[in-house]
């Protein structure tokens, strides 16, 4: 027999078949194919790819960015867009330093500056492509289209440049200084974060913070402060009260005299009253009040130092300390409501240091271990904590050492604690462009908008100046130079610029990193002294966002592009980037071109597993992105993505979940492919030799296509509008329509003998369905979609584009749209899952027919519909009607929650009589009336709907079940002809059942053989034309046969089948 298409393997193997489609991919160059087919021809659609860092393994949170990221590219592209989208590598920064200092067993600055800071950057130059391999078979796999070929690298000279062009410009706006700031520091790492990447590093932890007593200059009193950093108290300069608040001087059960917030007393010194020895010492008081005062009445009260090496600090620096400060930060939630002040350790400390004009002591060094200047020199602070209270204890000026949990930031590269330290930085004055960051923000389109007007505007709104510089190696080096003797600093924004202003060509060829940059002198143009470069290096979330203009290497080269290209019309990253990425990006944008840098964001959830749990290999619930690949394909795992929620939430990925949406849709999808294909060979039809004609089909067929045209639309709609879910939920529903309702329906038009109009009808009609649902599916599920498209496209027309994804996205044809047919045959489908409902609860089998079924709904359909339903449902007769009373009943229970408030009392009377009420009048006066009164009980009583449970039931001999407006009654009485019918269906499936297990083809002629008893020859001998015609047997005869025989119990008779084939 000639074959038209390949023939198709129903299994669910579909990894091997996308290894196959990846490989025609890769061979045809089809990505280069479909961006260059628009290029010039379309509107540019620009995606921006947040760079992942090659040193790092991808894990299955990144499948799901790259399908999301792949999939509205190529949507776009298929609606004939130029889609631009440059792969880039995020190459800088301490992950990849960390990473080095491992392979090379070195630990620290100090090392690394006594290993060579040259041979040390070439190592990180390396590492960084450590794992480029595996992310780009892992792209491959997943289907992400990107150029990989020329991809940006940060770490690329012509990067760094168009960086050092924008740096520059912000420097000559002014908006660019060098701060002496408390600022988040990682000991460890010897370089500051900023904001955004404290936010990722939070961890919760129980530690003891320390109430403190701190003795009052001129009195036998204390003030009571607390703190949650006990090793900052050696540096202790100043106490702070909130001037608004009231404070009490109390004479405590313990013997002292205390300050102390009115609002807290009762909490820190009550405890007291829990140990014996304070009792009773005040007649079972905590305290007595001895006066009060408004916290700035104690502003400038002194108090004696807790250590004595901060007052010898503060008498060298000439500046007073160690008195009573007000600021309103202070709060009354925790502690005593006074606050110990540090200026180099917290933010808020800096700023009351400021204003007091304290003195600036810090007894920590840039390692994080205590100086020698206190007790405890060497100590790294975390470990100094535990000593602190053991000294202050011993000198009986420690009231309490409470344990307390709460989020402590912690390094998110190499998970040290951080503390907040006073040192010099660079920063760029982002409080400056609040406003119009603000403003941008409102620009973008934020998915979802909660996002971008909460978690994102919040951190706009109460945005920081950004810290950028990091006292680092591998990184871009910040492009100042200093004067060393007159301190005059000057930014350079170009190689070029860099050749003129140190009077040497050949440095407009330099390597721009460390330590190669740091040779580069030049004469200071206010005194004539040599001018070097300040050793920082920028924060590598400034790379990241400098990728819209530097990947082109702007303003150097490429400015038509970069207009053309910028903003972006969409981006995709996870929600962590709402303080990385996204903001970065946003902030160089505003900066530099004064508006938002993209129009569209899809914020992304974590990955999860079954139970919600965060994945991690320490739990060893972390799933491996290539083994789930593997496993399961990219489509499936592309389609779990897509359908199981809206993309901002969480998605709980597991096994049973992606093969639920394996099964429900690509397998549907696939196994409706094949049954075309298996019956298009067999009839050697080829769709290029007829055309679809409109006017002759039937109502399935119009039906269908209405179908297909709506569900075009909707998704055609939902994907520009990046509702994705809802995308996928369509073509699921269309498909499961497609398969499950129209094949269904139509299978015997595809088994008719000859090609007559009606069958080349049944072939076109879901030939277009398949093609087109593939292509508007393609950019979901590219493998299976190229797959069937490259055999049942161009197998039959070699003038059709190479690829489904060279395809034009479906044109919707609106002729076609029939929304009365639509909603007629919904209507239909509702019945039809009553009536399923109603067999399911009488547990009468689908091949058992019945003889009647009666249908109550807001719209009655007509002798088409109905038979097709009577059809469906296996019932001879199939009625609608508008009074079913007759045929049900309805019984009444309270709904305690809502009568039991109201009339509890009366409950049991009213369960009784409830029980007694005739159904039927019972639910017709509920419906006129809207109550039902009961005023032999009490005439109070009036339940509505509200306060009771109905439940419709049957008749016996009948049964029925609710859809909606739709109410189906079945009639389950089974008459001897109908109980012979169900037999002979019964042994019909068995014979079809034996057929596919011995291998025969389906257009093959067999004989069947049958032995059993009297019931069994009867029911044969009388139904042997039907039973011959279903099942293709040119003869039923009563005995064995040489073949492939089975024993059966059907309906409680045993009989032994045979079939051979002929």
């Amino acid at each position: 027999m000639k074959t038209i298409y390949d023939s198709v393997n129903t299994d669910m193997d579909f990894v091997g078949r996308e290894h196959s489609v990846e490989e025609f991919w890769r061979n045809e160059n089809i990505f280069e194919k479909s961006e260059e087919e628009n290029k010039g021809k379309g509107e540019t659609y620009t995606f921006y790819d947040g760079p992942p860092t090659a040193n790092g393994k991808p894990h299955i949170g990144h499948v799901l960015t790259r399908v999301i990221k792949d999939m509205i590219p190529r949507y776009q592209t298929m609606k004939g867009k130029y889609v631009p989208r440059k792969a880039g590598w995020d190459t800088h920064g301490l992950p990849v330093e960390l990473e080095v200092e491992k392979e090379l067993g070195l630990n620290g600055k100090d090392q690394i500056e006594k290993y060579g800071m040259e041979p040390f950057i070439k190592k990180c130059r390396e590492s960084v492509w450590k794992y480029k391999g595996m992310w780009e078979k892992f792209s491959d796999q997943v289907g992400f289209w990107a150029d990989m070929k020329n991809p940006y690298i940060t770490y690329d000279n012509n990067f760094i440049e168009s960086e050092w062009w924008a740096l520059k410009e912000i420097w000559n706006k002014g908006l660019l200084y060098k701060g002496f700031k408390v600022v988040p520091y990682c000991p460890r790492c010897g370089t500051p974060l900023s904001a955004q990447e404290v936010a990722q590093g939070y961890k919760t932890v129980k530690e003891r913070s320390a109430i403190v007593r701190f003795k009052a200059k001129g009195e036998d009193a204390y003030f009571l402060a607390w703190t949650t950093t006990p090793w900052t108290l050696p540096s202790n300069v100043a106490l702070c009260v909130n001037p608004e608040e009231t404070y009490l001087k109390v004479k405590a059960c313990d013997g002292y005299t205390y300050y102390i917030a009115e609002a807290l007393a009762d909490k820190v010194l009550g405890q007291l009253l829990s140990k014996d020895e304070f009792k009773e010492a005040m007649g079972g008081k905590a305290y007595e009040v001895l006066e009060t005062y408004k916290g700035k009445d104690l502003e400038y009260r002194e108090y004696e130092p807790l250590y004595e090496c901060a007052g010898q600090a503060a008498a060298k620096q000439h500046k007073k300390g160690h008195f009573v400060t007000c600021d309103d930060y202070v709060t009354m939630t925790d502690g005593t409501g006074i606050v110990h002040i540090a200026p180099a350790f917290g933010e808020d400390d800096s700023r009351i240091g400021r204003n007091y004009n304290l003195p600036f002591v810090q007894f920590v060094d840039d390692k994080g271990d205590m100086t020698d200047d206190t007790p405890f020199g060497g100590l790294f602070v975390k470990k100094a904590d535990p000593e602190v209270l053991k000294d202050l204890s011993s000198k009986k000026l420690l009231f309490d050492a409470p344990k307390f949990e709460h989020d402590y930031p912690h390094c998110w590269r190499c998970d040290t604690p951080l503390i907040y330290y006073a040192r010099e930085s660079w920063f760029i004055k982002m409080t400056e462009v609040k406003d119009e960051l603000v403003a941008n923000n409102k620009t973008v389109n934020w998915i979802p908008k909660s996002i971008g007007e909460g978690r994102f505007g919040n951190w706009l709104e109460n945005v920081q100046d950004w810290g950028v510089s990091r006292n680092r190696y591998w990184g871009t080096p910040m492009p100042i130079w200093e004067c060393e003797d007159c301190g005059y600093q000057e930014a350079i924004g170009s190689r070029q610029e860099l050749a003129d202003r140190s009077g040497n060509p050949e440095y407009k060829t330099i390597e721009l990193h460390r330590p190669y940059i740091d040779q580069v002198t030049m004469k200071c143009p206010k005194c004539g002294k040599t001018m070097h470069r300040i050793p920082e290096v920028l924060d590598c979330w400034f790379d990241s966002g400098a990728m819209p203009f530097a990947q082109h290497h702007y303003p150097f080269e490429n400015q038509d592009v970069f207009k053309q290209q910028f903003p972006a019309e969409f981006i995709s990253e996870a929600v962590d980037q709402t303080r990385g990425w996204f903001y970065s990006l946003m902030a160089e944008s505003t900066l530099l071109f004064h508006c938002a840098p993209y129009k569209n964001v899809i914020v992304l959830g974590h990955v999860q597993d079954k139970n919600g749990q965060k994945m991690s290999k320490s739990k060893g619930n972390a799933v491996d992105p290539f083994e789930a690949l593997d496993q399961f394909g990219a489509d499936a795992i592309r389609w779990y993505f897509y359908i199981n929620s809206a993309p901002w939430l969480p998605n709980k990925f597991h096994e049973d979940a992606v093969k639920d949406g394996q099964k429900k849709f690509l397998s549907t999808l696939w196994n409706t492919y094949a049954f075309y294909v298996l019956y298009a060979n067999i009839d050697e039809f080829d769709p290029t030799k007829y055309s679809l004609d409109y006017d002759s089909l039937t109502v399935m067929d119009k039906w269908i296509l209405s179908r297909l045209n709506s569900t075009v639309k909707e998704v055609d709609s939902d994907l520009g509008s990046y509702k994705i879910p809802e995308a996928a939920r369509a073509l699921e529903s269309f498909v499961d329509e497609l398969s499950n309702w129209y094949v269904r329906r139509c299978r015997e038009r595809f088994w008719a003998k000859g090609m007559e109009q009606d069958k080349i009808n049944a072939y076109e009609t879901l030939y277009t369905c398949l093609v087109t649902i593939s292509k508007t599916a393609a950019p979901m599920i590219p493998f299976m979609t190229e797959e069937i498209y490259q055999n049942i496209v161009r197998k039959v027309d070699a003038s059709a584009p190479e690829s489904i994804h060279l395809c034009s996205f479906p044109e919707v044809n609106e002729s076609f749209i029939d929304s009365d047919l639509e909603d007629k045959m919904g209507e239909l489908l509702k019945v039809v899952v009553a009536g399923r409902a109603c067999r399911n609860a009488s547990n009468i089998k689908n091949r058992q027919p019945l003889a009647q079924m009666f249908i109550k709904a807001d719209e009655k359909l007509d002798k088409f519909y109905t038979d097709i339903i009577a059809d469906e449902l296996n019932v001879k007769k199939a009625e609608f009607k508008d009074d079913i009373s007759d045929l049900t009943t309805y019984t009444f229970k309270p709904q305690l929650k809502t009568v039991g408030p109201k009339y509890g009392k009366f409950l049991g009377k009213i369960q009784g009589a409830l029980k007694e009420l005739d159904g039927n009048k019972a639910m017709a006066e509920l419906n006129e009336n809207g109550a039902l009164k009961f005023p032999e009980i009490d005439p109070s009583i009036e339940l509505t709907k509200d306060d009771l449970l109905i439940s419709e039931q049957a008749e016996p001999g009948y049964v029925t079940n609710t859809n909606g407006n739709v109410t189906v009654v079945m009639d389950t009485n089974l008459t001897p002809a109908l109980l012979e019918e169900g037999f002979v269906r019964e042994l019909i499936s068995k014979i079809q059942t034996m057929r596919k297990e011995a291998g025969f083809e389906v257009m093959d002629r067999i004989s069947v053989g049958f032995a059993g008893n009297d019931r069994i020859k009867e029911i044969f001998n009388a139904n042997k034309d039907t039973i011959s015609h279903e099942v293709l047997a040119d003869s039923i005869e009563e005995g064995e046969l040489s073949g492939y025989t089975k024993e059966w119990n059907i309906n409680g008779e045993k009989v032994s089948l045979t079939v051979k084939k002929n």
